[in-house]
């Protein structure tokens, strides 16, 4: 990599409303820039609406947002944003939002008009047209260096809804952080979360870990038990179900499919206890209907478990299939699910797939993806004209290099 020669670190802008809280994309930018900034080349500010500070070497600034009426808070908060943005003299931007303009966006979600007319299904209102206007503007901006879909995923729809060249794409997939799985003890673990809710030593217990059931397809794993059990495989799988959701609904689901002494419902759970969770189960499923990538599925890779997820998740990318995990096209196919269900049955399989979903999860680590946006800092800086209004020159580049 190619050092650029200054006075001062690169002063680098990471957009975002929400820093550090819950959602997919907090947790992202969160992790991503607390790494990115330990790397004393990069002098990280932060501008956000909302944040929960976590590093002492990151600068935060408040940038509001015009709440009501809500149309306005997409606008006002890429409005407000450019304007602190100016007033820091910034070098780069990096935009984890929908912003007017960024040197690099990474491309969290699907394009919001995309989302309305295919995901919701409905007609765009007036908060939708502001939006998607903000959006257009910055997918239209040629100042833009990177876009960075968090999946192929996200590529393929943001590339049929937009004209973008493809030298200016690069898929970055979220990180894992593996110490933290390393940390504890498989064995230890397993035993005192089965001791919890009462699982025996060898019931085979798959794991579904969601904020939001219904759209990660608990349902439709349910019924896929349903069907196994059907085939006479009585008692398969014990079903534990991390997270936050209609848990009345479904639970009345599971009694109704004859499930219901095998689904158990854990509730929220804090992050360092995840990890427990992980390793007391065999296997991980999330049938998702829509998912642009989903981090659990790379957090369950990391404590060695075989996944089995929908072709509309975007981790997709990660699995070879029968190697390290199952993709079903489509999950809706009781018969298809039950059978996934049925090869992961097999613990000498599971045994098998182990390695490659460690080996996985290893290869993408966040060290791997920040070495990745660091390349493309470093690209976007070399790119840029001399500003003589700033005492950082990205043109004076070392000549020996």
């Amino acid at each position: 990599m190619h050092h650029i020669k200054s006075s001062r670190p690169i002063r680098v802008a990471v957009v975002i409303p929400k820093y550090g809280l819950v959602g997919g994309a907090e947790e992202f930018a969160a992790e991503l820039t607390e790494r990115l900034a330990r790397n004393p080349r990069y002098d990280i500010h932060v501008f956000a609406n909302r944040w929960q500070e976590t590093s002492s070497q990151i600068k935060f600034h408040k940038v509001s947002i015009l709440s009501f009426p809500k149309f306005l808070s997409t606008p006002s908060f890429a409005r407000f944003a450019a304007k602190w943005i100016a007033a820091e003299k910034i070098d780069l931007v990096h935009s984890h939002e929908r912003i007017f303009h960024a040197d690099l966006v990474t491309l969290h979600g699907v394009p919001h008009r995309f989302w309305v007319r295919e995901i919701r299904k409905k007609r765009p209102n007036l908060y939708d047209t502001a939006t998607i206007w903000v959006e257009q503007k910055m997918m239209a901006d040629q100042a833009c260096h990177w876009y960075l879909p968090v999946s192929s995923l996200t590529q393929s729809i943001f590339e049929q809804e937009y004209t973008i060249d493809s030298k200016r794409i690069r898929v970055i997939h979220p990180g894992v952080d593996t110490s933290i799985f390393e940390a504890k003890n498989r064995s230890n673990c397993r035993t005192e979360v089965r001791r919890m809710f009462g699982i025996g030593d060898d019931q085979p217990v798959m794991l579904f870990v969601s904020m939001n059931f219904e759209i990660k397809g608990l349902d439709e794993l349910l019924r896929g038990m349903a069907a196994l059990q059907d085939r006479g495989v009585d008692g398969a799988w014990k079903l534990l179900v991390v997270g936050k959701g209609d848990e009345t609904k479904y639970r009345a689901i599971a009694r109704k499919l004859g499930l219901e002494d095998m689904v158990l419902f854990a509730g929220v759970v804090p992050k360092e206890r995840l990890v427990s969770i992980y390793y007391a189960c065999d296997a991980f499923a999330m049938l998702s209907r829509f998912d642009t990538f989903g981090m659990v599925v790379l957090e369950a890779m990391a404590a060695g478990l075989p996944v089995l997820i929908s072709a509309n998740v975007g981790a997709k990318d990660l699995i070879e299939q029968g190697t390290n995990g199952f993709i079903i096209e489509n999950p809706s196919v009781s018969n298809a699910v039950a059978s996934y269900l049925n090869q992961l049955l097999n613990s000498d399989l599971r045994a098998q797939m182990e390695q490659s979903v460690l080996e996985t999860a290893r290869n993408n680590s966040w060290k791997a993806a920040v070495k990745q946006v660091e390349e493309l800092y470093e690209d976007v800086i070399r790119s840029k004209k001399c500003d003589t209004k700033t005492s950082f020159h990205p043109c004076d580049v070392h000549k020996s290099l």
